[in-house]
């Protein structure tokens, strides 16, 4: 069957940007740096913020209200939590933030026939900064701070919130993500098709199309629909 989107969406960390240093490495040294035992992981951090989105006024107050809610998950002192906020955010500076290779020739390159936005889980005042420094910040029609704005990925809603001021139908767009259950798992709720920017693991669940690097969409794997 014929397939040519209207619209193709993304998400933003380890899609369209990442970090020079792993999460983990800069949570390690946060850790050192307040002197409190490595009580966590990134991925238990993953697991808990969305939690907190709404309520949270900026980024800094939003991951020492996560940070504190896994101390005290763990019967260490929730009053650390601010601290290791500030240490982590200390530890990873703008500088270290860098595109995922590709990104901009596959944005450029994709603008030319398709309505393009972003939906990404994360408070405003984090997310938006990095899109003016990758330099893709007016390359998008619309943004949504899922968790925020609206409920946050795999909720539909953050996809319907992007797609409507396009205009474009859910059955008309394509979401790209990294991560299976939030990003592929939200956009097949909304009624989009997912394609995943794959790192070697079996996807669940599976996406429309599977990218070995962002840059394959250059050449987009749909036009094999047509």
């Amino acid at each position: 069957m014929s397939f040519d989107p209207d619209a193709v969406l993304f998400d933003l960390d380890g899609t369209l940007c990442t970090y020079e240093r792993p999460g983990e490495e800069v949570l390690a040294a946060a850790f050192d740096r307040v002197d409190v035992e490595p009580a966590f992981g990134m991925a238990a951090f993953h697991d808990r913020y969305v939690e907190f989105l709404a309520e949270s006024p900026d980024g800094r107050t939003l991951f020492a209200r996560t940070f504190a809610a896994l101390l005290a998950d763990r019967g260490l002192d929730p009053a650390d939590g601010p601290a290791l906020a500030d240490a982590f955010l200390a530890e990873r500076g703008p500088e270290e933030l860098r595109p995922i290779d590709g990104a901009r020739e596959t944005v450029e390159a994709l603008a030319t026939n398709h309505r393009l936005g972003v939906v990404t889980n994360g408070h405003p005042s984090l997310q938006r900064p990095k899109l003016d420094r990758l330099g893709l910040a007016g390359s998008f029609e619309t943004v949504v701070f899922a968790g925020y704005e609206t409920a946050a990925k795999p909720d539909p809603e953050p996809f319907e919130r992007a797609l409507s001021p396009l205009g474009v139908p859910a059955d008309r767009a394509v979401y790209v993500g990294n991560v299976p259950s939030i990003d592929v798992a939200g956009a097949r709720a909304a009624g989009l098709r997912a394609a995943w920017l794959a790192d070697g693991r079996r996807a669940e669940p599976e996406p429309d199309y599977s990218l070995e690097a962002l840059a394959e969409l250059t050449d987009p794997p749909w036009a094999a629909d047509r």
